[in-house]
């Protein structure tokens, strides 16, 4: 299993063309690009942890 710390290829590249696209922002559209960023990834915290709980959690709450 690769490493979580690490990047595929794929995502390297779709890196680069993002800092390509963002490198001509205003600052305010680079803190609103950062801010949704930011939000978006909170998003996946919170939907990764439900799923999460969904699998593992059922078993310990049925015999609590």
């Amino acid at each position: 299993m690769e490493n979580s710390d690490t990047l595929t290829m794929e995502q390297q590249f779709r890196l680069q063309v993002l800092r390509q696209q963002i490198e001509n922002l205003t600052l305010e559209e680079a803190q609103d690009y950062l801010f949704e960023a930011l939000k978006q990834l909170m998003i996946k915290d919170n939907w990764v942890r439900q799923i999460f709980k969904a699998c593992y959690l059922p078993e310990f709450t049925a015999t609590g």
